[in-house]
């Protein structure tokens, strides 16, 4: 579930970077850390297969449910990352414009 979850944001602020193609919004920090879990969720998912086989497929749906909510705090978490990013590099100049003001 945690792969499939990521896979999705990847490939959704990837069309959105490719779409916009605006610079200051810094998209490509942003897809470029949802790919790299997407790779870690696919390695783990191989190596959790190769040690359960068929039994990979017939998860609990407690489990189902914990690697639904660990994908969605890896999106979370990089969200988190990726605002902050954009606060301290400051692309638009907004905060600096918000920080003379006062």
């Amino acid at each position: 579930m945690t792969l499939l979850i990521t896979i999705f944001a990847a490939v959704f602020v990837t069309y959105k970077w490719y779409t916009l193609r605006n610079p200051k919004l810094q998209l490509e920090v942003l897809a470029f850390m949802f790919w790299g879990a997407s790779i870690m969720w696919l390695v783990d998912a191989i190596f959790e297969y190769s040690e359960l086989r068929g039994e990979y497929f017939n998860q609990a749906p407690m489990d189902m449910l914990n690697d639904a909510f660990l994908g969605l705090s890896v999106i979370a978490v990089a969200l988190v990352i990726w605002i902050v990013r954009m606060l301290i590099t400051d692309p638009s100049g907004t905060v600096r414009e918000v920080l003379k003001k006062k």
